[in-house]
């Protein structure tokens, strides 16, 4: 495993686990625990996703060391505002059955979430949480949280993948000391991307499959990633990333492929703001 160390010297894997869209109970603990055997060290979940119960129940029946393990949860934008996010961090942890969170993002840049990023940084202070940071911040909001607050993010998770690469966003955590997370690493599966040809050329070149490639592309510009599958041997294969290394004309093939937009849903859009503002996951 290799590791990222993060702007205020935490160590993060370089490559976790990723649970979105696992909606069954049962099987996402299955899958967290499968993954837990793979290797994988880093586990991402949210309030949102509904599951964090069952990832912390992997956790518990696990024999690995708590410091070990690095967890991820993320706050939804119904909880922003100060007193709110300090009452559903705590619902989090015991859902999670922890005393300290290593990650903990805002999941939206909707919604109060200055109230919300204060709350943070005040369990952040606390020792409550190791890091602190942001999901889906695009580069205005993210210098608007950077420039009127105290702590700044240790990480900004943003959908990052061949169809959508995300430039000038790398370029702007980078100059702010912030680490590039991909979410949506292999663009769930859309407009044929497990097939495309350059892709295949690079995987065949290097005999590996094209979710390895993808994968490496984003580590080798220092992205961190979570792929996530609920089958155990694709598992092994999104983790098998280290024994290779795309060189030059790879990197610049695959920056090609850049539309420059998202295949999954456009967060510039109205109306995917007031659907992610008013998305309401308990009464």
């Amino acid at each position: 495993m290799e590791y990222k160390v993060l702007n205020n010297g935490v160590n993060m894997p370089v490559i976790g686990f990723g649970v979105y869209q696992i909606d069954d109970l049962k099987e996402t603990e299955q899958a967290v625990t499968d993954a837990l055997e793979t290797g994988y060290r880093m586990i991402d979940t949210a309030a949102c996703y509904l599951n964090e119960e069952a990832v912390g129940a992997a956790i518990r029946k696990s024999s690995i060391p708590r410091e070990e393990l690095f967890i991820t949860t993320k706050l939804w934008v119904q909880d922003y505002g100060y007193d709110n996010a300090l009452r559903a961090f705590d619902v989090s942890m015991q859902k999670l059955g922890l005393d300290v969170l290593d990650l903990y993002l805002l999941h939206k840049p909707y919604g109060d979430y200055y109230g919300a990023w204060r709350a943070v940084e005040r369990l952040y202070r606390e020792g409550r949480i190791r890091a602190i940071g942001v999901t889906s911040f695009w580069n205005e909001r993210l210098a608007d949280l950077i420039t009127c607050n105290e702590v700044c993010p240790a990480v900004n998770q943003v959908e990052t993948n061949v169809w959508h690469q995300q430039w000038a966003a790398s370029a702007f955590m980078a100059e702010h000391g912030i680490l590039h997370e991909a979410w949506a690493p292999f663009a769930e599966g859309n407009d044929q991307v497990f097939t495309q040809p350059v892709l295949q050329q690079i995987a065949t070149k290097h005999g590996r499959t094209i979710g390895q490639v993808m994968l490496r592309w984003l580590l080798q510009r220092g992205i961190a990633v979570i792929p996530k599958t609920v089958h155990k041997e694709r598992m092994a294969e999104n983790f098998d990333v280290f024994g290779f290394t795309l060189d030059e004309e790879d990197m610049e093939q695959i920056r090609g492929l850049d539309r420059k937009k998202s295949t999954i849903y456009d967060e510039m859009d109205p109306q995917s703001a007031v659907y992610i503002g008013s998305l309401k996951i308990h009464d």
